[in-house]
């Protein structure tokens, strides 16, 4: 087979998985939106009938077991309460699109999200970012919307309710703490930073995501010369969104004042010596073990505006200790 043979088979080959892919998309949506109808029918029949609890109960038995006899066992009382559900919570739509995009899985977990504003963050995020169900819940459990919500201002918020996140400025793409819990380190008592800056590289898919939208992977340790003096900075990225350079020192111990002065200098060189005159500044980005909030301040300029100290936790809090912990920030 030569080169043009080989390419015309990859081509069709190609064809045929998107269109397996469009027939896959337009039966989930179908489906989602005739569960939707389901619950509707369920409601309005509830309503409709006897107000009594044993009346409802009785409802979704004897329709389960109708249908399941018919359409199988993805008819189960569970699954119609499920439907209920879902019809309950968005029968007023107020999300990116009055279409449902995603999986009847990721609808089931969304509905169980109270807080309408976080619901219909996550809801834009997984359309947009193409998240598995699995990526859904871990992001909702590392607390993404509450981290990216802690820095901003009311209407900040709003708009992750009503826009997810958008990349702008260097700000918006800054979290506090970053959730790193996929390398494994929790079950060490103490390991280096070449060993966690290892593990984010070979978790690298996984880190990606914890860092956002628009970032690419550029280089480990990168070797910089100032005087004839060699310097290594630990990663480098790139965000596409802010057409920046990203730059990320690790530090397992505590922040010291001569850390963020190091970065200082590894941003003014990629300022430099690496970006173009079409690039935006570049980003500096310390992950920390802990850090001084005073010391951070008072160490950098006010008008600061390209280098972040943030906090890492190797551990996935539960939802309520995570809380506390933004709340102590």
């Amino acid at each position: 087979m030569n080169i043009q043979n080989n390419n015309f088979y990859l081509e069709i080959k190609e064809l045929l998985h998107s269109a397996k892919n469009r027939v896959y998309q337009t039966i989930n949506t179908t489906m989602t939106q005739t569960y939707f109808q389901i619950g509707k029918k369920i409601v309005e029949e509830e309503q409709g009938g006897e107000t009594r609890a044993e009346y409802g109960s009785a409802l979704l038995k004897n329709l389960s077991s109708e249908l399941m006899r018919e359409f199988g066992k993805g008819y189960s009382e569970q699954n119609l309460k499920n439907m209920r559900q879902f019809y309950l919570v968005y029968q007023k739509r107020q999300t990116v699109s009055s279409e449902f995009k995603l999986s009847w899985s990721h609808y089931i977990f969304l509905t169980r999200i109270e807080n309408i504003n976080e619901r219909n963050f996550y809801e834009i995020e997984s359309i947009e970012n193409s998240w598995s169900l699995r990526e859904l819940k871990r992001q909702f459990n590392s607390g993404l919307f509450e981290r990216l919500s802690l820095s901003s201002d009311k209407q900040k918020t709003k708009e992750l309710s009503s826009q997810g996140q958008i990349i702008q400025k260097a700000q918006d793409l800054i979290k506090d703490p970053y959730i790193l819990e996929f390398v494994g380190l929790h079950e060490l008592s103490s390991y280096s930073e070449s060993e966690l800056e290892q593990k984010l590289i070979d978790k690298l898919e996984h880190f990606l995501l914890e860092l956002g939208k628009g970032f690419t992977f550029v280089a480990r340790q990168k070797r910089i010369t100032i005087d004839e003096k060699h310097f290594k900075v630990d990663l480098v990225f790139y965000n596409r969104l802010l057409k920046s350079f990203v730059v990320i020192d690790l530090k397992i111990g505590e922040l010291k004042h001569q850390d963020i002065g190091q970065m200082m200098m590894y941003v003014n060189y990629f300022d430099r010596y690496e970006k173009t005159e079409d690039e935006n500044s570049t980003i500096g980005i310390i992950l920390c073990k802990d850090k001084s909030k005073a010391l951070v301040e008072l160490t950098l300029p006010k008008d600061n505006n390209q280098i972040y100290a943030s906090k890492y936790l190797t551990i996935l809090p539960n939802k309520e200790e995570f809380k506390k912990l933004l709340e102590e920030e």
